[in-house]
């Protein structure tokens, strides 16, 4: 795989990860990433470079791909701990009584 090639995936799985709308991201990651990719070293550790690419698609793929199943097989992990409660409560069809806000 081309470098080019190698940068378009990176900037496509930050695109898929980030929870940020497009138009309100920051542009200094993609810049840097950039000129990273621009000032590609010296014949010799071409090799290096490309696997090093490689892994940070790797990466960012299997990050993404892990908060996914996370999500999936985990619904609960984002909540707090009285929403946790609650949640497990109404799975086996229960209801958590009504508490008065305390003063």
């Amino acid at each position: 795989m081309s470098n080019t090639q190698t940068y378009r995936a990176i900037v496509r799985e930050v695109s898929k990860a980030s929870i940020v709308p497009r138009a309100s991201r920051s542009r200094t990651l993609l810049s840097t990433l950039r000129s990273i990719v621009e000032q590609r070293p010296e014949a010799a550790d071409t090799h290096a470079f490309d696997s090093d690419l490689q892994n940070a698609v790797t990466f960012l793929r299997s990050q993404r791909m892990h908060k996914v199943l996370l999500d999936r097989y985990n619904p609960l992990v984002d909540l707090t701990g009285e929403e946790r409660i609650e949640a497990t409560a109404r799975r086996v069809g229960l209801n958590m009584p009504i508490v008065p806000p305390s003063e």
